[in-house]
């Protein structure tokens, strides 16, 4: 059985910096995957936000995450990273974890198992 757990959410001004993170346990055995942080702001689609390739943690990033944050994966604590710096009111969304096997990294479409969302928002 396949679980995702984030955290790490809560409320900053804009500027400001947080650290999301996902813990991933996984009920069967796979060398590499891919993880993505996915994010959906009230009335908008989910979004992908950053993805990373467990084998070597290569990174994707959407335009709007691009040298603002970072995605990590540590495989000795089996556990997904997402730093996000200078942080903006349209950054305040519900953010996701999620893991599989996609064939496009920061298409939410594509991943099959997600984890139960941490807010994040941001004031000005």
């Amino acid at each position: 059985q396949v679980q995702l757990a984030e955290s790490g959410g809560g409320s900053v001004q804009t500027g400001g910096s947080l650290q999301l993170s996902c813990a991933v346990s996984l009920g069967y055995s796979y060398n590499s995957y891919h993880m993505g942080w996915f994010r959906k702001a009230p009335g908008k689609e989910r979004e992908g936000v950053a993805a990373v390739y467990t084998a070597d943690n290569s990174p994707w990033y959407a335009d709007s995450a691009k040298g603002r944050f970072t995605i990590a994966y540590d495989n000795a604590k089996r556990t997904l990273y997402l730093n996000m710096f200078r942080l903006k009111p349209e950054d305040t969304a519900m953010y996701y974890c999620a893991a599989g096997l996609p064939a496009r990294v920061l298409d939410p479409h594509e991943y099959n198992y997600w984890g139960q969302g941490t807010q994040v928002t941001v004031s000005s």
